[in-house]
């Protein structure tokens, strides 16, 4: 049984009217594409693609001291954080691995954090585990919000053209309230990849409905597709992007992960600092996530594989799929240091003994 907030099922509803086909996976429902695979991966790389991710994980904190709270336990400063203001930051558990990497909006009267639905109920559980005498209300807002999100090269010129000058005054990290064409929604202006910003638009079901409808209708010479999780996962895995379960999760840091840029080193405590920071000191970390190219094809079920090199075990393939634009199987993995070395060739053997050939490649794939 597939249990999906109502209204993200209501969009998953709509865009099934439309045509698409969703699939279930870990009690949600999403749209694994929307038309021609190598057409949707092509609007990501060259053109505007837009993506509902309203199966993220969306909670929203109140109470005067959540700011705070969040600061103090999580890896990143946000307690300075201004009103329409956007940060990313992680929480950690005492023994320094990842809960959830969570991007952090403050509507100044309450917050919105945004994780991966993997991770959702822990993030929400490790914030009212230290919510002990603290004026802070957790609560799940995927009830409230549809999230989708417009990225690609191509993304700020649709972006204006869908919402109007607004999109150059808003400053990376930051957030506005937007009304156009009789829909409401908040527009978030982030870091994308490939260094391109990205955008979110946050909104209830019928406004988000209607944004759709009405990017679909106003694409006019823009290279725009709908893209859907097939196509999203070929991508982040040829960008280096991880994602909870596979790579966020409690086996591993965020320095494994090369998340470094989300840990604040000079503000002092948080839930797991002591051993992030003696890791980071003296050097400490013995693996990292990494890319390998195969030789051949691999059956991977969204598990772990454990990684064996002349019976050695030199790590673990969080994430697979065959790259487009490589046309070859790749994927993430956590590898020891000593086989680290971009171009290190190792021989895989596989759980079932399978032999495969890999290469160690650097992230991103595909610059």
């Amino acid at each position: 049984m597939v249990v999906t907030d109502e209204k993200n099922l209501q969009l998953i509803d709509y865009l099934e009217s439309m045509g698409f086909s969703s699939f279930p996976i870990d009690g949600y429902k999403v749209i694994n594409g929307y038309s021609n695979l190598e057409v949707e991966i092509d609007s990501i790389y060259n053109g505007v693609a837009l993506r509902n991710i309203s199966h993220q994980g969306i909670i929203e904190l109140k109470g005067k001291d959540a700011l705070d709270l969040v600061h103090r336990i999580g890896t990143n400063s946000v307690k300075d954080l201004v009103k329409e203001g956007v940060k990313n930051t992680i929480f950690t558990s005492e023994k320094g691995r990842i809960i959830g990497l969570t991007t952090l909006m403050n509507f100044e009267n309450y917050q919105l954090l945004v994780c991966d639905r993997a991770s959702k109920l822990k993030v929400m559980g490790w914030i009212r585990k230290y919510a002990v005498s603290d004026d802070v209300e957790v609560n799940d807002a995927n009830t409230k919000y549809n999230l989708l999100e417009l990225s690609g090269p191509q993304a700020e010129s649709f972006a204006t053209l869908i919402c109007g000058n607004m999109v150059n005054e808003i400053q990376v990290n930051s957030f506005r309230i937007i009304h156009t064409e009789n829909i409401l929604f908040f527009l978030i202006k982030v870091p994308g990849e490939r260094g391109k910003n990205k955008f979110w638009f946050l909104a209830d079901f019928e406004n988000s409905k209607r944004l759709i409808m009405y990017m679909k209708e106003h694409k006019g010479v823009f290279n725009f597709s709908m893209v859907g999780e097939e196509a999203f996962n070929v991508f982040r895995i040829e960008q280096g992007l991880p994602i909870a379960p596979n790579e966020l999760n409690d086996e591993f840091n965020p320095l494994e992960t090369g998340l470094d840029e989300i840990i604040d080193f000079n503000k002092g405590c948080y839930i797991g600092q002591e051993v992030i920071a003696r890791l980071q000191t003296y050097n400490k970390v013995q693996k990292k996530l990494v890319g390998l190219k195969f030789s051949d094809p691999l059956e991977f079920n969204n598990g772990h594989i454990v990684l064996e090199n002349d019976g050695e075990e030199v790590g673990k393939l969080t994430s697979y799929a065959i790259s487009h634009k490589l046309k070859a199987p790749i994927g993430l993995a956590y590898i020891r240091n000593s086989h680290l070395t971009a171009g290190t060739q190792i021989s895989l053997k596989l759980s079932d003994n399978k032999i495969v050939n890999a290469e160690v490649h650097p992230l991103p794939f595909v610059k």
